[in-house]
């Protein structure tokens, strides 16, 4: 992605007062780099209040090294700054420079504004907010990965949508993208499935709403097991003839992996969700031996309790056990295996783990293992992958004050939170447009939308607290509000009988409302990129709400005689200009929308 050129002149203005302004001390400085336009760049804010201008500059940091108080510094940089603009341009100042306080505050021309972006967004169109700054360096996502045997809950919801956004969000920056859903199909969790259905369960369970069945037969297990221990040592037993290969285990496994599966495949597709490579647990199950291995001729493992451990040196976090005393493997093992996999196979620039902040210690022993293993063995920074392996930690998502677990069985299932969501849509567009042809799709989409955004549009180290009232409002900051104003958008474009175009009069585009809209377009392509630095959807979904307000302060503005400006009218030449702002718009809220796993519907 090209710079932003009002940022660039601004920037280059302001290295250029700094030098001249600052000569010794500029000259005696052992950091000049932040002098630099560069660092100046890079260190751009957005003003809290958007109309002291698009973007600023703290100078808090040059204080000390150029022994004078910031809004001093501020005050003498700014009128500098403009002398060095108006020295170097020939026409109207491309952006005008202000000092407020400690930051020095940057307002663009308005009509050079408008031109730009509005030619830049619509020459894009929908590639506008895409980037080569990725050069196709590799970066692997593993989100979602829900445990076979049990039905796809709310609480996987968060994983799945932060990831395919992140997925999205990393393609359209040039990244060679993987999106991994790494199925839990291992494990004495099976132990325990097996012995239940044995007990509790039959040819019937596994019929009609099986996904279901098996999850009720997982919770009898742990409801029985509390009085009865033994279930735990027959379950043990049961995943050691799995791992050991015994058909009738093997058999029985396969068949709550392929329920599991095909009811997953049906979710993902109701949530728009993609993977480029679906793999599980159970696909690690030759590569173990390796990996620990690989660790033991490191010198890293020892035995504690007849157990196999890595004891990785920190006192906040317990050792790796990699192998139980009766032989067993765990979670860790396969994940070990799989890193010691991954990094062989592909070698990423990163690879990320979109998985609830409540792991973040198994992460961290994770982690630490890789680098301790690499450190032994003094590998190049080119051969190590320590460094490369992020948690993408995020809160959790809760009805009312209420988590859940699977194993008291206080799970509420997706498709009956987007069911509920769909109908209260539906309810909702027949009061507003009851004469809608596709009301049964559309209610779908924005039903979907409403729970998609809910995850979205909270950071993501948050907790999400599920509110219907909040989810589906069409008024307020959520997916179908987003969706409502995209409808209108293209609404007035089809009511609008010419052609789009950038041969219009930009300077009827420079008002209050039409800048402020202006500015946000102008920003989407750097939210992009914010939201892949942070991997981090919630930037992009922040941006789209200002959009949409900004647009519909501007879309219900009013004349001198107190009616509605309307966007189309008998002027010709005003209207043209207008719409080829709704068109810029109605592009970002889709791109936006898409990058964040939403369906933008052209009615509602």
């Amino acid at each position: 992605m090209a710079k932003d050129k009002f940022k660039i002149s601004f920037c280059e203005a302001t290295a250029a007062a700094f030098k001249s302004l600052y000569a010794d001390k500029y000259e005696n400085a052992g950091d000049v780099q932040i002098f630099s336009s560069n660092f100046i760049y890079e260190n751009l804010e957005k003003p809290k209040d958007p109309s002291m201008g698009r973007f600023a500059l703290p100078v808090f940091r040059f204080g000390k090294l150029l022994e004078d108080k910031p809004p001093s510094i501020a005050a003498k940089v700014a009128p500098e700054s403009n002398k060095f603009l108006s020295s170097s341009q020939n026409g109207p100042a491309i952006v005008i420079i202000e000092a407020a306080g400690g930051f020095l505050n940057a307002r663009p021309n308005a009509e050079l504004a408008a031109s730009s972006t509005i030619e830049a967004v619509l020459a894009a169109g929908k590639d506008y907010g895409n980037s080569t700054v990725g050069q196709q360096r590799k970066i692997l996502i593993e989100y979602s990965s829900p445990n076979i045997a049990k039905p796809f809950g709310v609480g996987h919801l968060r994983s799945t949508m932060i990831g395919n956004s992140l997925r999205k969000i990393f393609k359209a920056l040039d990244y060679d993208t993987m999106g991994i859903n790494f199925l839990g199909d291992w494990g004495t969790q099976f132990g325990k499935m097996i012995v239940a259905y044995r007990k509790w369960g039959s040819e019937d369970t596994l019929k009609n709403n099986s996904a279901q069945n098996l999850l009720e037969l997982y919770v009898k297990f742990h409801e029985t097991a509390k009085e009865d221990s033994s279930l735990d040592d027959d379950a043990r037993e049961a995943f050691k003839k799995l791992e050991q290969g015994e058909k009738s285990e093997v058999e029985l496994w396969e068949k709550f992996k392929n329920i599991s599966r095909t009811e997953f495949d049906r979710i993902y597709k109701m949530l728009g969700v993609e993977f480029d490579w679906v793999t599980s647990e159970s696909f690690l199950n030759d590569k173990m031996a390796a990996a620990i291995e690989s660790l033991e001729k490191a010198g890293l493992t020892s035995i504690s309790e007849s157990a196999l451990i890595v004891d990785i040196d920190d006192p906040q976090l317990p050792p790796v056990l990699l192998r139980k005393a009766d032989g067993a493997t765990l979670y860790a093992t396969r994940d070990v295996a799989g890193l010691f996999y991954r990094w062989q196979e592909y070698k990423f620039y990163q690879s990320l783990y979109v998985v609830g902040s409540a792991q973040s210690d198994y992460f961290k022993q994770l982690f630490k293992l890789i680098e301790l293993k690499e450190k032994a063995e003094s590998l190049s920074d080119n051969d190590r992958m320590s460094g490369k392996v992020k948690h993408i930690e995020f809160g959790w998502v809760k009805f009312g004050d209420k988590a859940m677990s699977t194993r008291q069985g206080n799970i509420v299932i997706l498709e009956d939170v987007i069911d509920k969501a769909a109908e209260l849509a539906k309810k909702r567009i027949k009061e507003k447009n009851p004469k809608l042809k596709t009301i049964e799709e559309t209610s779908r989409i924005i039903g979907t939308g409403a729970v998609i955004f809910s995850q979205l549009s909270v950071r993501r180290q948050k907790d999400v607290r599920f509110d219907w009232d909040q989810v589906l409002n069409f008024e307020g900051e959520t997916g179908p509000y987003l969706q409502y104003t995209h409808a209108r958008l293209c609404s007035l474009l089809r009511n609008y009988d010419g052609k789009v175009t950038t041969d219009i009069d930009f300077a009827l585009l420079a008002g209050n409302e039409e800048s402020r809209v202006i500015d946000l377009l102008a920003d989407f392509p750097d939210t992009v990129e914010d939201a892949a630095r942070d991997y981090d959807p919630f930037y992009i979904a922040a941006m789209l709400l200002k959009l949409a307000g900004a647009f519909n302060r501007f879309y219900q503005r009013k004349n001198a005689q107190g009616k509605i400006d309307r966007i189309l009218s008998d002027n010709k030449e005003l209207s043209a200009a207008r719409i080829a702002l709704v068109k810029s718009v109605q592009l970002v809220i889709n791109k936006g929308l898409y990058l964040l796993g939403l369906e933008a519907p052209q009615e509602m």
